[in-house]
């Protein structure tokens, strides 16, 4: 990977302070090329030949879907904005079509990588572990008569062949869809073209029946999971096109994909009824505009022109491969029964405190509870609004809803709590990029139950984690509040490392309520009790800590600061920590993903280091650190340090201020993730990351292996 240009400081005489401006753009990095840097991470997981051989299939398709997302969000925009003409430079200095430019040079260098590591490498060691991905014209004559058969009686109906000539207009071309470009000619002789959609309510992946007689769609139902042949299902489709094109000559048929603009842009002041909108805006994704043009490179440019013309793309937003389209359908070679072939298992369990507890609220009452997913069970979240449905001392639920995932247990609890009398009050956010319509579903399910559901404050996104319980004890009324860095989804929480804390702290449970009033009701509030809340005092409550760390260090040195999130990309944080960096305080990042920030920089930025986790969970967990002059402080949260998330998301930050939770927290998540030497990248001044490496003769620190061996349950 090509290197970027590191910033040329001015000279200084030895012992000069010169004066550095810190809005000079060498001293950022674009978030668009950083973001590909993170992807890049994503498949350098593929290439590792340590993982286990479907892990690594795992994150090809992951890399895939990243890059699906990408241009669907982020290529689009800058199209747009291109379109427009916006000549507008980001904080690095890089119009619109100079990030679209390197973006595509980036990309080629990925791809062919991607191809290369698919075609001999991961693909022929599928091979020989008994997993085996063939050619339809490889395939016994029996079994291509059976997949003939399969295709007459199954596939054949669905299909719907699409002419092109001046009879039959251009076809649309769904975003995402795997199509055939097809060539015949007739009687005539002359040429024609049409396109086939490869209908994606089948497997990409078709078993292979044995080669004996035998019904292969009874087949492939029967072995889900079992099978170890396959064929491409546009494969089947390819050389079965003889069916669909009665007398006319097949000439050739080549594969092709397309991507188009996905991102929904709202008026919500406009919009009489925001669920209605965006299910419209759902459909109308299907018709963005078309943002890549994937071809297999045997296309002739006579095809690839009339696909170019037609869709109306840039030649520059075509990628051609020699590899299969649609990568990220190999997620589904993750699912067959070959456990030797992933990561060994774990079951999680519940923290002692409240595993050995008579019911959940005596053991939160006692104690706050930290749990660490996937480490620890999401069940007693789960259990936790379960309990409260029931309890009848319960009074009422409050909960924020993101991404929920179906057959949410989740939900289903806050259903039964309506249904037992409980006040119930759900603020879910159907602009969740891509889980709109799951949470247009669930919001329809639950006003249909009855519960009051909220769809947050206009303009914003409710990114935050909290659910509230109110409780009548005695003559008292008490309040229960879990707070997390997570979505309430039990699969993503197997997966994704998050962190949640369960409390009884009246401060908390005040601040809770009163940010669900903002939430439903009318609130100008912004500074809480112990809640760091965006978009109000939470940019500002993190840049004064910033700055308290620059005044405590400069009085009595040992400032440190130690943040682990998802991005940085907020151009006045990462202002502050250059200053905190100027000053001497010790600075060190974790950002899993984009960071805009460049460590190292002489005079800048020298005390500031950067490291970036890829491994078998997605590090998802927020913690900002603040060494606070001996009396630390610890924040934990859903927010990034991103301009969306700090000036336009509804974002809960909170402190763990129980000392033996906060000492968890800094040995055993935070130091131990900065420790890590194994899937630990750094990211050098030039922009690009190096594998951290243990010292010479030194130990490995794997902190997501050390995590599932060590962690401790008894939180």
């Amino acid at each position: 990977m090509e290197k970027e240009r590191v910033m040329e400081l001015p000279e200084r005489d030895e012992g000069e302070a010169a004066a550095v401006d810190l809005n000079d753009p060498g001293l950022y990095i674009n978030r668009e090329l950083s973001w590909l840097r993170f992807d890049w991470r994503v498949l350098e997981e593929a290439m590792n030949p340590e993982a286990p051989l479907l892990e690594r299939v795992k994150f090809l398709s992951i890399f895939a879907n990243n890059l699906d997302e990408f241009f669907m969000i982020r290529v689009s925009g800058l199209r747009e904005q291109e379109a427009a003409g916006v000549s507008d430079l980001t904080n690095d200095g890089m119009t619109p079509a100079e990030q679209l430019v390197e973006i595509r040079r980036v990309l080629l260098t990925y791809l062919d990588t991607l191809c290369e590591l698919w075609n001999h490498d991961v693909l022929p060691k599928l091979g020989e572990a008994g997993i085996h991905i063939l050619n339809y014209n490889g395939l016994g004559k029996r079994q291509r008569a059976q997949l003939r058969n399969y295709f007459e009686e199954q596939i054949f109906p669905v299909l719907t062949p699409l002419a092109f000539d001046p009879s039959h207009p251009w076809p649309h071309i769904s975003n995402l869809s795997l199509n055939l470009a097809v060539v015949v000619k007739g009687k005539d002789k002359a040429e024609k073209f049409a396109r086939l959609k490869v209908p994606d309510i089948f497997p990409r992946f078709l078993p292979v029946p044995d080669d004996e007689p035998g019904e292969l769609w009874q087949y492939a139902a029967a072995s889900r999971g079992k099978a170890t042949s396959f064929v491409r299902l546009e494969e089947v489709v390819a050389m079965n096109l003889d069916l669909l094109f009665p007398g006319m000559k097949i000439t050739a048929s080549y594969p092709f994909r397309i991507t188009r603009d996905a991102d929904i842009e709202i008026e919500e002041d406009e919009a009489a009824d925001l669920l209605s909108t965006i299910e419209e805006e759902i459909e109308m994704r299907h018709f963005g505009t078309a943002v890549r043009l994937e071809i297999d490179d045997t296309m002739p440019d006579r095809i690839r022109n009339i696909l170019i013309n037609n869709l109306k793309i840039a030649p520059a937003l075509v990628y051609s491969t020699d590899s299969i389209l649609g990568v990220a359908d190999l997620m589904a070679l993750c699912r067959i029964d070959r456990p030797d072939l992933k990561y060994p298992a774990f079951i999680p369990a519940a923290p002692t405190a409240i595993s050995q507890a008579p019911d959940i609220f005596s053991a939160i009452k006692a104690q706050d509870v930290l749990v660490y997913h996937p480490y620890d069970s999401f069940n007693p979240v789960v259990d936790f609004i379960r309990q409260a449905a029931k309890d009848p001392d319960v009074l009422a639920i409050k909960q924020t809803l993101y991404r929920v995932g179906p057959n949410s247990p989740v939900v289903s609890a806050l259903m039964e709590a309506w249904q037992e009398g409980k006040q119930v009050a759900v603020v879910v956010e159907l602009k969740a990029r891509f889980d709109e319509e799951n949470n247009i579903a669930w919001a329809r399910a639950l006003e249909k139950e009855g519960v009051h559901v909220i769809y947050g404050l206009l303009g914003l996104k409710t990114h935050a984690k909290v659910c509230l319980v109110v409780r009548r004890e005695g003559e008292n009324v008490v309040r229960y509040v879990h707070l997390g860095t997570g979505n309430y989804n039990p699969i993503t929480a197997r997966i994704y490392t998050d962190i949640g804390l369960f409390t009884a702290d009246p401060a908390i449970g005040a601040d809770a309520s009163e940010l669900f009033n903002a939430l439903t009701g009318y609130s100008s509030k912004e500074k809480y009790r112990k809640l760091l809340v965006a978009p109000g005092a939470l940019a500002d409550e993190i840049i004064g800590r910033i700055e308290r760390e620059i005044e405590l260090h400069q009085r009595q040195g040992g400032g440190r600061i130690a943040f682990k999130v998802n991005s940085l990309v907020d151009r006045k944080t990462i202002k502050a920590l250059y200053r905190a960096s100027q000053a001497g305080v010790k600075v060190d990042l974790q950002v899993r993903g984009i960071c805009c920030l460049r460590p190292g920089v002489p005079g800048v930025s020298d005390n500031i280091t950067v490291t970036s986790i890829v491994g078998r969970f997605l590090e998802h967990s927020r913690i900002l650190y603040f060494h606070n002059g001996g009396q630390e402080e610890v924040f934990i949260g859903s927010a990034d340090l991103m301009p969306r998330n700090l000036y336009r998301r509804v974002e809960v930050m909170f402190p763990v201020s129980n000392p033996r939770l906060k000492k968890q927290v800094i040995a055993d998540i935070l130091n131990v993730h900065l420790q890590d030497n194994v899937q630990a990248r750094v990211l050098t001044p030039d922009g690009a990351y190096e594998r951290k490496q243990p010292a010479p003769g030194g130990p490995g620190m794997d902190s997501q292996q050390w995590l599932l061996e060590r962690w401790g349950s008894g939180a």
